[in-house]
């Protein structure tokens, strides 16, 4: 399963609404540098999914505020 996420590094506050049933848009505190706001998104998206964040994965958009994660 693909997620779209929509991503705002370095925000006030992290936040996540659902557009619909496979796109979110984020809201984290960490920059977006050497990855922190990424893995934020990925820890913010496991906890709201109730699923273990190592089991979604970044498959496009490393270095983009688009981007796709899959879930295995």
């Amino acid at each position: 399963m693909y997620i779209k996420v929509k991503v705002h590094a370095g925000e006030k506050r992290n936040l996540i609404k659902q557009k619909s049933a496979d796109s979110y848009e984020v809201w984290v505190k960490a920059p977006a540098e050497r990855g922190l706001a990424n893995e934020a998104v990925r820890l913010l998206l496991g906890e709201n999914l109730q699923i273990e964040p190592k089991k979604l994965h970044l498959i496009k958009g490393a270095t983009s505020p688009a981007k796709i994660f899959e879930i295995k």
